[in-house]
């Protein structure tokens, strides 16, 4: 076996790896750009000829499909840990949110954290908040108040103003 042969299976070797460490991580970063470039730069290293070279491809290809599916497999029954895959599990009795969940907010007063065309932001007590006007455009820094609940969206008009 020749010295380049030598190398460029220990470069195909490498490039699997690297390919095994993508399918794991998530996103398509360094690890696979470099696999792949491993992997093609492998092929050619130890071919001589285009029908070797058709062949060894043919080969990696054949390899790369054994190894997406055992890493799939181990992921899939667990043996294997994914930092894509969520551990704990999630239960809610009742997910949805209902209106009556928001009643606490009715009549509150806060101030306007965007313009309101009719659609914007509102600080209560200060939790921001998604907020519609009830039509008119109300500037914003404008005392505003909560008038009614509405399919879970807050409904709300510029406040009545104060005399002191």
């Amino acid at each position: 076996m020749e010295t380049m042969e030598l190398i460029g299976i220990i470069v195909l070797i490498v490039g699997f790896v690297l390919i095994a460490v993508e399918l794991v991580v998530p996103g398509f970063g360094l690890p696979g750009i470099g696999g792949i470039v491993c992997l093609v730069s492998g092929v050619f290293l130890i071919t001589d000829s285009t029908e070797e070279g058709i062949l060894v491809t043919i080969a990696v290809i054949v390899i790369l499909c054994i190894l997406t599916a055992v890493i799939m497999g181990l992921m899939h029954y667990r043996k294997f840990k994914s930092p894509i895959i969520l551990d704990a599990d999630v239960h809610f009795e009742n997910a949805q949110l209902q209106a009556s969940d928001l009643d606490y907010l009715l009549h509150r007063e806060g101030t306007a954290s965007t313009d309101l065309r009719p659609v914007g932001k509102g600080n209560f007590d200060g939790i921001e908040l998604d907020i519609v006007s009830d039509g008119v455009y109300i500037k914003k820094g404008s005392r505003i108040r909560i008038n009614k609940i509405s399919a879970n969206r807050l409904m709300v008009s510029e406040a009545e103003k104060r005399n002191n």
